[in-house]
């Protein structure tokens, strides 16, 4: 498997639809109730599984749904502050 840096965007949404619809048949629940927790139309979660794109709102309202937050932080890692940075700022 390529790891996600030599990876297209196309095939990194391929591939975490996959996960998402993986996760969410461990979880034995369909498309329609995981929708109907996330707020959203099935529709929706089906495009999302399929890896056709989505936005970031539906993506956290499934995750939310399927209780699967935990890696969000890891996705988005909140930024440091470089010692570098702060002796730039000290000096300006």
């Amino acid at each position: 498997m390529q790891t996600i840096a030599f990876q297209s965007p196309e095939e990194v949404l391929a591939m975490l639809g996959q996960r998402l619809r993986a996760l969410r048949d461990n979880r034995g629940m369909t498309q329609q109730e995981v929708a109907d927790r996330a707020g959203i139309s099935a529709r929706s979660l089906r495009t999302l599984e399929n890896g056709d794109g989505s936005n970031l709102a539906t993506l956290v309202r499934v995750l939310k749904a399927l209780d699967a937050t935990h890696g969000l932080d890891a996705l988005v890692p909140e930024p440091s502050v470089s010692p570098m940075q702060l002796l730039r700022q000290r000096r300006g």
